[in-house]
């Protein structure tokens, strides 16, 4: 488990990957909590890789598991036929490696995999954005951003969408076109617009 962050990910055209990037209090889980639904009435399985900025358990203390894993276990597996936690200590990291999660999901051969935070790792993402949080537009530093979801119109640098965030429908369908698209997405903007330079 390395812990830094890469300077490019291992793509796969039959897993496609799209971040969910903005700042916190712009309403990130609330927006894939709306989503998640529609898109799985479309036929898509989504799987979620979720940035936690703290530490968090998801054991609670007393219970086998957590007895387990306190006594050295790492991996710790929990199954039942309804569910199943895997529990690792990652002690020492800076950074969770996202590269490694995302051979975690792999195996559920999921539609597509949707990144909720990690906004400093290259892979294609969606900026969701509302002024009234008071901080800055990433899509101008950050050329894998490939689409911005906002309240307010925007200008945006060339190739890059307008979303409007409060239109569930066009955001359900701009996601749930991107495993299409995907192929054709795996660079940031500036090496995809050099490359197709003659």
């Amino acid at each position: 488990m390395s812990g830094g962050i890469p300077q490019r990910l291992p793509f796969d055209d039959d897993l496609p990957l799209l971040g969910i990037a903005a700042w916190s209090g712009t309403g990130k889980t609330t927006l894939l909590e709306q989503l998640l639904p529609r898109l799985g009435e479309r036929g898509l399985r989504v799987a979620v890789i979720k940035h936690a900025h703290h530490t968090f358990d998801v054991d609670q203390p007393g219970k086998d598991s957590h007895r387990l894993r306190q006594a050295g276990a790492s991996p710790m597996l929990v199954a039942s036929r309804e569910r199943v936690a895997l529990m690792m200590e990652t002690p020492g990291r800076e950074e969770a490696d996202l590269a490694e999660l995302i051979d975690m999901v792999r195996p559920q051969h999921p539609d597509l995999v949707l990144v909720e935070g990690f906004k400093a790792w290259p892979l294609p993402k969606l900026e969701l954005y509302r002024p009234e949080v008071g901080k800055t537009l990433r899509v101008a530093e950050d050329s894998w951003v490939r689409a911005v979801a906002s309240d307010e119109s925007l200008v945006l640098p060339e190739g890059v969408e307008a979303l409007d965030l409060n239109d569930l429908e066009a955001l359900t369908d701009w996601i749930a076109a991107w495993p299409a698209r995907w192929p054709r997405c795996q660079l940031p903007r500036e090496r995809k617009q050099e490359e197709a330079t003659p």
